[in-house]
């Protein structure tokens, strides 16, 4: 069920112009190209048309008190869409609001839930009716805190994360009325101890699910099922809360929401905000002096593009937000741009900072305020700050490479230009083969929309831990097993014969000691994060992901952290420990893995004439093995040293295809063209997926081999990163003929003789992009499309 759907963004498209400017921030954009030594890089410019408000009254509901703070902080009237979308859940309706970015989605939500705190309110003694607000980010969850604060009602509001004390955790369960917390809260504390948490759940009136288009893969399945126990355990409390969630960048929003929380949702997509004009520019780096790896053309650096973009602009004082993708990445930009800043003025360059995780919680409560406040003229971030901080006042976003989804393009371009401000957006191309075709061709960045939100709730690697869980809490009943989907009886047969769950007569009950909420993590992170250990004082510097420990903290390499290089000197996997010291090094380090993967099961294959397709199970199995150093900046290789770090196995989903060997004898490879033409199509083929399926570059895998044992043919895979499959190798299969061609094309269009980074040279590989052979893979790809095709076209 839908109600008005608007244009992109809510913003209609007005121009398309390669230099000219009409806006504030068109004319910083000439400003950046100006220059011999910039002639060139600014490949398209796209502008927006500024949009005008459409107000209404408040409605005649609404608490007096939570009127009169809304109209103290400024908003005189609510804007259509926040009336159209509180009336749909003051009345009960489950609601998606699927507006631009800086639409003020948080009023909407905001308006019908802290009435119904204040009326719910008997006396101060008693909590109200209660309020659940889901956050992908505890530093989402903490900038809505600060919002709620600043409205100045009598609601007693309060964050449950990580960052919570013990205090703080026990005031929210007696006694919050409005809890911002996020999935992993609710999942390991909120749920399994609901008990002490009764009185909550009983008044829970609103369940408010924020940012809802980042719950996409294995994690969003996670997710999904969350929230049928979250439905689970109010219901076991007498509650049947409404739902309320929000994203400024989620396709099919109804669909989307409906596999989130199993409910029929209305979806309020018109946008009758105002916003300024828009300028988004394309911008490409040039080519650098020296040819990198196999002598092979590369560009500069986006990240190095990017601290020149973002130093001019703070030099020109304007307020600019750099999203880059690594954290190592965001440590140099703010870095490079500080000290080329300083050089213009000094002093200046303390207006630039780094933002990305792994830094404490104080570290990153002090640069949000710094943000927000306008200390900070430039900031350079991973996309923690990508899911709706509200920072006022930003003119520009930087974007040190595509993000990996449209959506996630639209939502960091959407951080500038709020309050209805003119707004500057620049998407520097990394040298890759996806980023380089989206400069080259803008259509397929600005007429095409956002991508549907993939992700399978019915994922039985997902089910069954949940299932676990859900008996933990309370036994499962026959009747429970339909929240949980089609699967739950399946999974609970299974869970049962591994001794996991008993059934008794009054339903299944867990039966292990340990809480399996503990046992299951949500974000398939690989467990814990390891803590990063200052060797002679024992201070924690910061985190890294258990999953990209081996390859980050391994022992001997550079970790950098706000600007300072560290040297490991030892990883602890056990204790999830890794011990390190301040160092002035001219040298970087990159790991050096090998993957293995072996063929589980086949679910579906067709043929391409003689060349076969299949989709199925595989395991995976990584081991990082050595490390290179490489002297910086010109990257050249000056060592490696070996290492000795456990395998580690994932059992996913992937899509493969094999060629026969007269298939290739006919199309003239031979058995040493095999595994270079093989290795390049298939990093190329991973660098184009994020066209067709709703994924990332690194949300994803791939392993090529001459002769594979499982197929006895040339194979080439590309898999999952996530148990159990994301969704992303499905729908590969499903459009692999679109999919391949075009990664034939782009391999064949580079101008490059012999293969670069823009084609089939990949920054993930962990064979150092070795062997690689471009017209192989040219030949190989002509050999398995140039047969009648029997596969769908992409829709």
């Amino acid at each position: 069920m839908s109600v008005e759907f608007a244009t992109l963004e809510g913003v209609q498209r007005i121009a398309t112009r390669p230099t000219a400017a009409v806006a504030r921030s068109g004319r910083v954009v000439d400003r950046l190209a100006m220059g011999a030594d910039r002639a060139g890089r600014l490949r398209h410019v796209e502008v927006l048309a500024a949009r005008g408000a459409v107000e209404e009254h408040w409605p005649d509901w609404a608490a007096p008190d939570v009127v009169a703070a809304f109209r103290a902080h400024g908003v005189a009237r609510p804007w259509r869409h926040q009336v159209v979308a509180a009336e749909a859940a003051r009345a009960g309706q489950h609601v998606v609001l699927a507006t631009g970015t800086a639409s003020g989605k948080s009023l909407a939500y905001q308006l019908p839930a802290l009435t119904a705190v204040r009326e719910g309110r008997r006396d101060r003694a008693q909590r109200g009716a209660s309020v659940l607000y889901l956050a992908p980010t505890k530093a989402l969850a903490h900038d809505q805190l600060a919002s709620l604060r600043g409205l100045g009602l009598d609601v007693r509001v309060t964050t449950h994360d990580g960052d919570s004390s013990r205090d703080e955790r026990d005031w929210s369960r007696d006694f919050g009325e409005y809890v911002l917390t996020n999935p992993d809260m609710l999942h390991r504390s909120m749920l399994p101890g609901h008990r002490h948490w009764a009185g909550f759940w009983a008044s829970l009136t609103y369940v408010v699910v924020d940012e809802c288009h980042h719950y996409r893969g294995v994690f969003g399945a996670h997710v999904a099922q969350v929230l049928r126990r979250l439905r689970r355990v109010a219901a076991l409390h007498g509650s049947a809360p409404t739902f309320v969630l929000a994203s400024a960048t989620v396709a099919e929003p109804e669909v989307a929401a409906r596999r989130l929380t199993g409910h029929d949702v209305l979806a309020v997509t018109a946008d009758h905000s105002p916003r300024g004009e828009v300028t988004l520019a394309l911008w490409e780096p040039p080519f650098v002096s020296y040819l990198g790896e196999h002598g092979a053309p590369v560009r500069r650096a986006a990240s190095s593009e990017t601290a020149d973009l973002l130093a001019d602009l703070v030099v020109d004082d304007v307020r600019t937000l750099a999203f880059v993708r690594s954290r190592r990445g965001v440590e140099q930009v703010a870095a490079t741009a500080a000290r080329l800043v300083d050089e213009v003025e000094p002093g200046l360059g303390a207006r630039v900072a780094a933002y990305r995780g792994g830094y404490l919680p104080e570290e990153r409560r002090a640069i949000e305020a710094d943000l927000r406040e306008g200390r900070l003229t430039g900031l350079a971030a991973t996309n923690a700050l990508e899911l709706g901080i509200d920072v006022h006042g930003l003119d520009a976003v930087l974007l040190a490479g595509y993000p990996g989804t449209r959506a996630g393009f639209w939502q960091q371009v959407g951080r500038a230009g709020r309050g209805g401000t003119d707004a500057l957006g620049v998407l520097v191309a990394r040298d890759d083969p996806l980023d380089t075709y989206l400069v080259h061709h803008p259509e397929a960045l600005f007429d095409r929309p956002v991508e549907a939100t993939v992700f399978d709730p019915d994922n039985p690697h997902v089910l069954r831990p949940h299932l676990c869980a859900a008996a933990h809490e309370q036994p499962l009943t026959a009747g429970d097993l339909d929240l949980f989907g089609p699967g739950a009886g399946e999974c609970v047969d299974e869970l049962v014969a591994a001794g996991l769950l008993r059934r008794r007569a009054q339903g299944w009950f867990w039966t292990d000691r340990r809480r399996p909420s503990d046992l299951t993590d949500i974000r398939s992170t690989g467990g814990s994060p390891v803590q990063l250990i200052e060797a002679e004082t024992g201070r924690v510097v910061g985190t890294v992901d258990a999953g990209g420990s081996h390859a980050t903290a391994h022992a001997g390499a550079i970790y950098v952290h706000r600007g300072e290089a560290w040297h490991v000197e030892s990883l602890d996997l056990e204790q999830r420990v890794a011990v390190m010291r301040s160092a002035r090094v001219d040298y970087s380090t990159t790991a050096r893995e090998v993957v293995d993967i072996a063929i589980a099961d086949v679910r579906e294959s067709r043929s391409l004439g003689a060349a076969e397709l299949s989709v199925g199970t595989v395991e995976v199995t990584h081991q990082v093995v050595s490390f290179l150093r490489r002297r910086v900046p010109s990257g050249e290789v000056i060592g490696e040293e070996p290492l000795d770090l456990p395998p580690r196995t994932l059992v996913t989903t992937a899509v493969w295809w094999t060629v026969p060997d007269d298939v290739l004898d006919e199309a003239g490879l031979a058995a040493s063209d095999l595994p270079g033409a093989a290795h390049a199509a298939e990093h190329c083929s991973i660098g184009l997926l994020p066209l067709f399926a709703t994924c990332d570059r690194w949300d994803i895998g791939g392993v090529s081999t001459a002769r594979h044992p499982d197929t006895g043919r040339l194979t080439v895979f590309v898999y999952d990163g996530h148990p159990g499959g994301a969704g992303f190798s499905e729908r590969g299969y499903a459009v692999a003929l679109d999919w391949l061609s075009a990664t034939r094309e782009t391999i064949a269009s580079c101008e490059c003789p012999d293969g670069c980074p823009s084609c089939i040279q990949s920054p993930k590989c962990g064979n150092q992009n070795n062997p690689l052979d471009k017209a192989g893979a040219v030949r190989l790809l002509d050999a398995l499309l140039a047969v009648p095709a029997c596969l769908p076209a992409a829709g």
